[in-house]
């Protein structure tokens, strides 16, 4: 049975099709409880009435109480304008409406008393208010108007049609009082008590009409929370669906190569961060449930070590491993890498790209069907139907944002038992937003560096100090070290002011001439053996300024490079900065990452770059960056499943959001069907939600 609540919002007294239809593109109102959803962004204090008299040259906005005598439309035929005569018994003033105004003038009362609120401004030798809020008397008094006010956002196209804040007050008071009696409780009565919420009906009637600031707050908590426990309700059952209640592989015990390994063959001493995350891994892999655990580590934090003794881990119990990169270069990289710390000991690695040939591609597979295989890495060639496992135990997706669902999925088809999931990023993702994008997933950091990594120099440099970093540049290449330098386009672009990346080229080919030095080249439109081939010379050492476009971003590990120049700095996101600048600072040698920008740009530019000086960790960046950018566009709503919230902020909202996911948690743990009775409001309202909204079921 359809109620009020679902009702279209075209059938709302005062809306219409048109009206309609805007609320739906301007704010995405398609219901009547969507138009309540549409909550308050602040409240202005109207317990206050001035007289015409007291207004000043400096008076702020105000209330005045008295009655329109007269209105019309001014402007000839298109009616520019609208103007009304206010008068409160002290004075007269003019009340001035630019846009709306034939809407406008239909909803004036004239000779009736009315309220009226705005900031008065003199013209001439009058007064007059601009665009005020206009509403009569009585029912002003009716809704308790005199104490705080609540002010919405609105849009200029909303604005036209006299929807601007006190147009949707005025259609929400409407829907609010054809609906009031529909509202069900959807917490528990243990979780309103335990949290001292008021119950639903009551925090929407305080959230659109409160009497006093704390009375709004604790109305905007409670809808908040409920948002956000529903959100982690889901999140948190669809995780225990893929752990818990799905059977995994039992790693019983560590065994002869991962101790060998450790002993003999690793080069360097563990962070304790990397033993802490190891120690979480070796605890899933041990349980029969299914890991699906999220590595979240800042470049050159040790991920890839973390990953090997997990693949380790399998191989010690018969199992294989895989380790599937977003591109060629990465797959390579890791290849090599793995290959090299394995070389002396009895365990098979191998690769598979789309590059790697057919003649050259039977044999590994033979011996990954027979087992004699025990670690492959590759690309999305991994996924392809030719390539079968004998008894695959552990995936590693490495950069995960990369990949799809559609082929993730495709690996756990690998396996009659899906095999454990380790899933890598390099790029920080904030607590707040990895507990909603990831919520699925339980997440380990990697919060430390290897010692004896030095932190990287950066500084922001304008052009009119290029000769300088050009002298650095010939500094650091005369020491023997290697140089990178990115650029944002590959072509210069007749409308906006960009160092290109072709340019740039021919400038340092000009200022570092062959044969004393060598310069590759690289960027997305080149062929993948050409890029190849450009980035194994700089790798080799054989060229020693490599100018790129941000292709260099992933999958690049030159110990040798200690700066990296970055041309029109301030076009990058702070992530992107962050990223680029972990191409560097990957050996023992002091590195250096240069900011270049045009003399001038824009504020939020500024806070990147002054951010990108004053840090490395990448966790604070992640933070500034989602502060600035907000969380959908760090991730992306389509591709991460994050559900766009009508009432909850996953930035402002932090503290709630902790509280919403310890609160979920504690009541699965007791009751993981939602069975018992004191969960039944819970359970129906989960059961609503993944019907309406199913991307809540689908985040990992």
């Amino acid at each position: 049975m359809t109620t009020h609540l679902e009702s279209p919002i075209a059938y709302l007294k005062g809306v219409g099709p048109k009206r309609a239809e805007l609320l739906k593109v301007e704010l995405g109102v398609n219901t009547f409880f969507d138009l309540l959803q549409h909550l308050p962004f602040r409240y202005e204090d109207r317990s206050v009435f001035h007289r015409i008299s007291d207004i000043e040259a400096d008076s702020t906005s105000l209330q005045l109480k008295g009655k329109i005598t007269k209105k019309e439309l001014v402007g000839g035929k298109k009616a520019s304008r609208l103007v009304a005569v206010f008068q409160d018994g002290d004075g007269a003033l003019e009340l001035v409406w630019f846009k709306g105004a034939k809407w406008i003038i239909n909803q004036l009362p004239l000779n009736v008393e009315v309220v009226v609120f705005g900031r008065p401004t003199k013209f001439g030798s009058k007064w007059n208010i601009a665009h005020p809020e206009v509403e009569k008397a009585d029912a002003f008094e009716k809704r308790r108007g005199g104490g705080l006010h609540p002010i919405y956002s609105s849009t200029e196209k909303l604005t036209n049609r006299g929807l601007n804040s006190a147009g949707l007050a005025r259609l929400i008071r409407v829907a609010w009082d054809g609906t009031q009696s529909e509202f069900t409780e959807t917490l528990p009565d243990h979780l309103l008590s335990e949290l001292k919420f008021p119950s639903r009906r009551e925090a929407f009637e305080m959230v659109h009409a409160p009497r006093t600031p704390l009375e709004a707050d604790r109305a905007l908590k409670r809808l908040r929370f409920e948002e956000l426990l529903y959100l982690q309700l889901v999140l948190l059952q669809h995780k225990r669906t893929l752990t818990v209640d799905l059977p995994g592989v039992v790693f019983s015990h560590v065994g002869e190569k991962f101790h060998q390994f450790y002993s003999q063959y690793l080069p360097f001493e563990l962070t304790n961060a990397q033993k802490r995350v190891l120690k979480e891994i070796r605890a899933d892999l041990k349980t029969g449930w299914h890991m699906n655990r999220l590595l979240q580590g800042d470049v050159g934090s040790g991920k890839t070590i973390v990953a090997l003794m997990a693949a380790l881990l399998a191989i010690d119990n018969g199992y294989q491993a895989c380790i599937m990169a977003p591109t060629e270069i990465l797959a390579f990289q890791h290849a090599e890498g793995i290959g090299d710390l394995l070389k002396d000991m009895d365990v098979s690695v191998e690769i598979i790209t789309g590059s790697v040939k057919k003649s050259a591609r039977k044999p590994i597979l033979e011996g990954l069907a027979d087992g004699r295989v025990d670690i492959l890495i590759g690309t999305h060639s991994l996924i392809e139907p030719t390539v079968v496992f004998k008894n695959l135990g552990l995936a590693v997706i490495d950069e995960q944002h990369k990949f799809g669902v559609a082929q993730r999925s495709k690996l756990w088809a690998k396996s009659k038992i899906p095999p454990h999931v380790l899933v890598m990023t390099a790029t920080p993702i904030p607590r707040t937003l990895a507990m909603t994008a990831y919520g699925d997933l339980d997440i380990s950091v990697l919060d430390e560096l290897p010692p004896g990594r030095k932190e990287i120099v950066t500084a922001h440099r304008t052009d009119t100090k290029r000769l300088e970093i050009l002298s650095f540049i010939e500094k650091q290449v005369k020491q023997g070290r290697q140089v990178y330098m990115v650029y944002p386009l590959i072509d210069e672009s007749a409308t906006i002011d960009y160092k290109d990346l072709m340019d740039g080229y021919e400038s340092i080919s000009r200022r570092f001439p062959l044969p004393q030095y060598q310069i590759g080249i690289v960027h997305g439109r080149m062929k993948p053996a050409d890029k190849d081939i450009e980035m194994k010379r700089f790798a080799s050492g054989q060229s020693q300024i490599l100018v790129a476009t941000t292709v260099i971003e992933v999958g690049v590990n030159v110990p040798n490079a200690t700066l990296m120049v970055i041309e029109s700095a301030e076009r990058f996101g702070l992530s992107q900065l962050h990223q680029l600048r972990g191409r560097v600072g990957r050996g023992g040698g002091q590195s250096y990452c240069i900011l270049m920008t045009k003399d001038e740009f824009s504020s939020e530019a500024r806070r990147r770059l002054e951010t990108m000086c004053r840090t490395n960790d990448g966790f604070e960046i992640a933070e500034v960056d989602m502060e600035i950018r907000g969380p959908g566009d760090i991730l992306g709503t389509q591709q991460s499943g994050v559900p766009d919230l009508k009432i909850a902020d996953l930035m402002r909202d932090r503290e709630i959001m902790s509280t919403a996911r310890y609160i979920a948690q504690r009541v699965l743990d007791e009751d993981p069907g939602l069975e018992l009775p004191t969960h039944t409001t819970l359970k129906n309202n989960l059961v609503r939600i993944l019907k309406d909204r199913p991307n809540w079921s689908r985040i990992s």
